[in-house]
């Protein structure tokens, strides 16, 4: 199968001036996922998609490719995954004859991501030829059922009465709610649902469970600290 790895990142970020660079435990944020996608066993085609030539030579550093740069209409703050995976897909088939089976997105925010976890979710591809999608995912924080909104002054259940089906959702035990998990790190989508479908899911999505310590997603400053304290652990570099 042809599986292509794209690392999408754009030079622009506002929470933390050009994170995806940002040094971690002495490598660029980005080169984590870099090697998790090169050492998969899968063995996926790596690249880079970027709009900054100075990320597009760190990303060749760490074994990716830069076979295009990503347009600046793509790398705005507003756009989502899709345009500019799709582009990534579309542009490997016309230019360079490359057509992929499966497209891995990989964010440069997610440096505790594994090879394993990358090649769990293109294995659940394989085992299911009706899925797709899959996605890494961990149970959430903090349930949905528990979550609250602001309307005006006051304040109500983000999720009513109508869709839990439980009155007073949010003073229940979590035990008596259905478990619930969050998205972290790798997407896989087949060329079908991607490209010819133009989603970013499908219907028949396949989540791989990882466990809570290999799942961080860098937004913040203090979300730096908990990954370097979580790959010090993993490193071996702290005791647990």
């Amino acid at each position: 199968m042809n599986i292509l790895a794209v690392v999408g990142a754009r030079s622009g970020s506002k929470s933390i001036p050009h994170k995806n660079i940002k040094p971690l435990l002495g490598k660029p944020l980005m080169a984590w996922i870099i090697e998790a996608a090169v050492a998969a066993k899968c063995k996926p085609r790596v690249i880079l998609s970027t709009d900054s030539p100075e990320y597009a030579e760190v990303g060749k550093k760490y074994g990716a490719e830069v076979p295009f740069m990503r347009p600046a209409e793509l790398a705005e703050d507003s756009v989502p995954d899709f345009p500019f995976l799709y582009h990534a897909a579309v542009t490997m088939e016309k230019e360079h004859g490359y057509k992929a089976d499966i497209i891995l997105r990989l964010p440069p925010t997610t440096p505790l991501c594994t090879s394993e976890h990358i090649d769990a979710c293109v294995q659940a591809l394989i085992d299911d030829p009706s899925a797709d999608s899959s996605r890494t995912i961990v149970k959430a924080g903090k349930h949905p059922y528990k979550l609250w909104r602001k309307e005006g002054d006051y304040i109500e259940p983000f999720l009513p009465e109508s869709f839990t089906g439980l009155k007073d959702a949010h003073n229940l035990p979590r035990q008596s709610f259905p478990e619930a998990y969050s998205h972290v790190d790798v997407i896989a989508l087949r060329w079908k649902t991607l490209v010819e479908n133009k989603e970013m899911a499908g219907k028949k999505i396949r989540g791989v469970v990882i466990p809570k310590l290999e799942a961080v997603d860098i937004d913040t400053d203090i979300d730096f600290l908990v990954a370097e304290v979580l790959l010090k652990r993993r490193l071996g570099q702290v005791t647990p």
